[in-house]
């Protein structure tokens, strides 16, 4: 999103999840560790460690001391489920409005899509 104004450490998380959703990272996988994503992405390392510490505390990815971060067993499909809750409860009402206010329906979505 380049005009995103959120914090850097939930733009990289969304941009971490992205990787998990595509199926680009999987169960199992490992992540970079802080510093290499810190450096990838321009970002200051406790910055990504917040993002990381988000996932972490939902059960998303498993540290395993000693050795790195890795994708939780069954993370795709929480993540997943939780995404969708949330575009659907706090993303879908302000779309849907504007929608209206536009004079958009599906149909125009669909048609849109298709071309």
């Amino acid at each position: 999103m380049p005009n995103d104004d959120r914090p850097v450490y939930l733009r990289l998380r969304d941009s971490i999840a992205a990787g998990i959703l595509e199926g680009r990272v999987k169960d199992g996988d490992p992540l970079p560790s802080v510093r290499a994503l810190a450096a990838e992405h321009g970002a200051n390392p406790l910055t990504v460690a917040k993002a990381y510490q988000t996932f972490q505390d939902e059960g998303l990815i498993v540290v395993k001391r000693g050795v790195g971060m890795f994708v939780a067993e069954g993370a795709a499909q929480r993540l997943l489920a939780a995404e969708r809750s949330d575009f659907l409860d706090n993303r879908w009402p302000g779309i849907s409005a504007h929608m209206k206010r536009l004079g958009l329906d599906v149909e125009d979505l669909v048609e849109r899509a298709l071309a």
